[in-house]
């Protein structure tokens, strides 16, 4: 998908009537991101593989139809989140502000959000914590 053709819903329409069948380690939810390069600022066209994940002890249980996701290791900056989910203000502070003034850079990892006990989704109380990858500036 894209930011311009956001299919966001329908994913995870897809994926909730499924989340008790996996053999979860935590009732944290999980939406990530790939864009397969860093992220190009402002390019709502530019496509990436979004997944909606539950966090697993080991890959024996998976549900027809799902796939495995192994994350790899590395740097995130983690921003706790107040909110709607439609309000962007909170990655235009992380891309636009933080970013920029920090010693770190975008790495070419996956991006992410836990949705934990807090996230109550459509609502303004909601929270959750944005994983950013970063590295070092060279």
């Amino acid at each position: 998908m894209s930011l311009a053709n956001d299919k966001t819903g329908d994913l995870w329409e897809s994926f909730m009537p499924y989340r008790h069948d996996i053999n979860r380690s935590s009732n944290d939810l999980i939406s990530l991101q790939d864009y397969g390069k860093v992220v190009s600022s402002g390019d709502f066209n530019q496509a990436f593989d979004k997944w909606a994940l539950a966090e697993v002890e080991d890959f024996k249980a998976i549900p027809d139809g799902m796939e495995t996701m192994l994350l790899t290791g590395g740097l995130y900056a983690i921003f706790n989140y107040k909110g709607l989910p439609t309000d962007p203000s909170v990655f235009i502070y992380i891309f636009r502000e933080w970013l920029p003034k920090s010693e770190y850079e975008l790495d070419n990892r996956p991006h992410f959000e836990v949705l934990g006990e807090k996230y109550k989704n459509g609502d303004p109380n909601s929270e959750e914590d944005i994983y950013v990858p970063i590295k070092l500036k060279c």
